[in-house]
């Protein structure tokens, strides 16, 4: 659909505003940070730093990021989890055991498999989903990768406004740089007390902000070339790099860290690729965002050659000509808390993404937009975003020593992404094996190179970040830790369907008009907590679905194909197995109304297809026994894409009862003397009894049975495994938010039962 010129140019400045806010102020502090690590001796050191500064936006931001980890999206979403959820995708590598073979009938969910002929990416992917251990270590990588994120959340708006507000000192000497932080923790406050008004509004209004601030850089950048000394060109000539390292040795490698820093934002573009397209991040760093950066630092290297004697220090602000210099200023800071938003927003998005995979606690997410389900805000990680940026600026008063700790969030999230692109060149483009080497010992040997520097550096106070990551690794490796151990114990303790047809289809009480709706984690078979329901409980309702909500390694499920359903023993049981799957970009805002409905009417679709599939067997005369030894047979498409599962044995792989439980799901209620093929008239009035039946049920009232499973650890355990376990997992569980918060329930219709484990 052609949006219009107006709306086009709309969306250019939301990019603009939300991702390339960090690249783009990159030069209010790059040259600052590294001459304070080498001092300027002359000319040719001027033309030597910038020789790396050029050269590191080329490799980093563009060949890398532009040119390929773009690519490495998982249908549009981009980040740390959304790489590691394209894995997924290709081999099962998830260390929560809740996959099923349905989730890759989701049409999002089709891929192209490793071709036969490239040997390589089958052994990859049996190795992977063979190997606990690498399963782990790449689970470890994905939780460092996203805590280092997370950390660049904090210090991003931190280096950003200390260095544009810094600006001051130059155009009124006066003021001290006890003013400048407190100028910077005002704005700092300001700026996350309007994230909550969303990335559409707030990208639409500083998008144009930006686009001025591209537009000042490059025009201060050509002033200063013609004015000074436009021979700064040269350092295109990447010799002029050698020299430099040949002349300062040490201090040269010192630099290092603060050349990183031109590079910062560039995972801020790949993190927030969900809001705009490829093509369209690409074509605007290209044409607009790279020139200008680096007509920027060519100016200012041209300035400094002029001036040497103490322009090191605010090298950006004082090649401004002084009749723009308080307009550039002001430009300035809106592009600095621009800035802070890029990563703020990336941080959100991957926090959201990591809790629906199950690696964080379940927190508050508001949508901001109506119109694209991708825009969030977190209250709670906003806030705390904010108190991190506050202590980092008032304990850390110098942009260099805040500029080292920059240098190690950035450079631990570029690390993670190279390891998981490599993978995935591996196991799903399936290169060339040159190339995938080249790409991988380029880039980590170059990342490996600038991390050292900041390493070196780590005991001026940059070691907070580090505790910060590690801090906020703790706390996803524990919910994931525990959250694997609970659902483990969850399948181990399940009923056994021998059980279940024991009792009976009252199921040993009296059954109540109505539905039942039983959330549980569990996606397979029938849940410990449900013997707790009905020997707790005087009465169960006439008909039980039980369901799991279950988000799956993909952005977005088609609505269509929502809802799963599997029956649950033979049909006077009126037991169902109901999956919901959401991808991790799915929005969940549907009212418990709404979700009711829909999953009334996937249900009664599952049912006349079931009806219809057995008649077709029935005509066919078809193989019975055949099918009985499919784990997964009679499976219904339907025309609009909607796949149904019919018959399918929820315990077949478990205690031998594949054959019983497989007949016992298809099994009409009739005379043993009835013939076999029943006629077209007595199907179609089973059918109608049934539906009927779902009906009255239905108008008699839903009721939301939810099962709350606690862990524990048994007294026997390790002291390490008490303390995770009833202590740190507990506390997390306790204080985030239950799935079902999201449909908005009345209490009236909750019922809950606990449950404890001991593991």
């Amino acid at each position: 659909m052609d949006l219009g010129i107006a709306r086009r140019i709309i969306h250019a400045f939301q990019t603009l505003g939300v991702v390339f806010g960090d690249v783009g102020t990159s030069p209010l502090y790059t040259f600052s940070v590294m001459f304070s690590k080498a001092p300027i001796k002359g000319d040719e050191d001027v033309i030597g730093a910038l020789s790396l500064v050029l050269y590191t936006l080329l490799l980093v931001p563009l060949v890398k990021y532009v040119l390929i980890v773009l690519w490495a999206n998982n249908d549009g979403e981009g980040g740390t989890f959304a790489l590691y959820s394209l894995i997924c995708r290709h081999a099962k590598v998830s260390l929560l055991p809740n996959q099923l073979p349905s989730d890759t009938r989701i049409s999002n969910f089709i891929l192209k498999l490793p071709s036969p002929e490239l040997e390589r990416s089958l052994k990859i992917k049996e190795r992977l989903e063979a190997s606990l251990t690498l399963k782990k270590l790449l689970l470890v990588l994905v939780l460092a990768g996203t805590s280092m994120v997370i950390a660049d959340g904090v210090v991003t708006p931190a280096m950003s406004v200390m260095s544009a507000v810094g600006g001051l000192k130059v155009g009124v000497a006066a003021i001290e740089q006890d003013e400048v932080v407190m100028i910077s923790v005002t704005f700092l406050v300001i700026l996350f007390s309007v994230q909550k008004f969303g990335t559409s509004q707030v990208g639409l209004a500083v998008g144009p902000a930006l686009f001025i601030w591209f537009c000042s850089l490059a025009g201060i950048g050509i002033y200063n070339l013609i004015k000074y000394d436009a021979s700064v060109l040269r350092a295109f000539n990447p010799v002029h790099i050698y020299l430099y390292f040949k002349r300062n040795s040490v201090n040269a490698w010192y630099a290092l860290g603060g050349c990183l820093l031109c590079a910062t934002g560039s995972e801020a573009m790949f993190a927030d690729l969900c809001y705009f397209s490829v093509r369209s991040i690409q074509l605007t760093f290209v044409f607009l965002v790279l020139p200008c950066l680096l007509l920027g630092y060519l100016g200012q290297a041209a300035y400094l050659t002029g001036n040497l004697n103490g322009a090191e220090k605010h090298p950006f602000f004082l090649s401004i000509p002084s009749g723009i210099f308080w307009p550039v200023l002001l430009i300035a800071n809106i592009a600095a808390l621009i800035a802070s938003r890029a990563m703020t927003t990336a941080t959100f998005s991957c926090i959201k993404q990591s809790s629906n995979l199950g690696c964080f606690p379940r927190l508050k997410i508001i949508h901001t937009s109506k119109r694209f389900m991708g825009q969030i805000y977190i209250p709670v990680i906003n806030w705390f975003l904010l108190v991190g940026c506050l202590v980092l600026v008032c304990s850390m008063s110098s942009i260099n020593e805040i500029g080292n700790a920059y240098g190690i969030a950035e450079l631990g999230v570029m690390m993670m992404t190279t390891i998981l692109v490599t993978i995935v060149m591996l196991l799903i483009w399936q290169l060339n094996i040159i190339i995938v080497l080249s790409f991988v010992v380029f880039f980590l040997g170059l990342e490996l190179t600038f991390f050292s520097s900041v390493l070196w550096s780590v005991t001026d106070g940059s070691w907070v970040i580090l505790v910060f990551a590690v801090i906020m690794f703790v706390i996803m490796y524990i919910w994931n830790y525990g959250s694997k151990l609970k659902y483990e114990t969850e399948v181990e303790r399940k009923l056994p369907m021998d059980l279940m047809r024991e009792i009976g289809c009252n199921l040993g009480t009296i059954r109540a008009p109505g539905i039942g709706l039983l959330y549980n984690e569990l996606a397979k078979g029938v849940p410990a907590i449900f013997g707790h329901f009905i020997t707790t409980l005087p009465a169960i309702h006439s008909m039980i679905i039980f369901v799991c909500i279950k988000y799956v390694p993909v952005p977005v499920v088609p609505q269509n194909e929502r809802f799963f359903f599997r029956r649950i023993c033979p049909k006077s049981y009126h037991l169902f197995r109901c999956i919901a799957r959401y991808g991790y970009k799915d929005v969940r805002k549907e009212n418990h109304q709404a979700f009711e409905q829909l999953l009334m009417e996937s249900l009664e679709k599952f049912i006349r297809r079931e009806a219809q599939q057995r008649q077709l067997e029935s005509d066919g005369d078809e193989d019975a026994d055949s099918e009985e030894d499919t784990s997964f047979s009679r499976v219904l498409v339907d025309p609009n894409g909607s796949v149904y599962s019919l018959g399918v044995p929820l315990l077949a792989e478990f205690r031998g009862f594949s054959n019983s439980i497989s007949e016992a799901s298809i099994s009409e209620e009739v005379n043993p003397s009835s013939p076999a093929s029943p006629s077209i008239s007595d199907a179609e009035h089973s059918l109608e009894r049934e539906l009927s039946f779902i009906r009255q049920a239905k108008e008699s009232g839903v009721v939301y049975l939810l099962g709350h499973g606690d862990i524990r650890a048994r007294k026997d355990s390790w002291f390490i495994k008490k303390l995770v376990i009833n202590y740190f997992y507990a506390f997390l569980r306790k204080n985030c938010r239950r799935g079902i918060a999201n449909l908005s329930v009345p209490h009236s219709h909750l019922i809950q039962v606990g449950m404890t484990y001991m593991v």
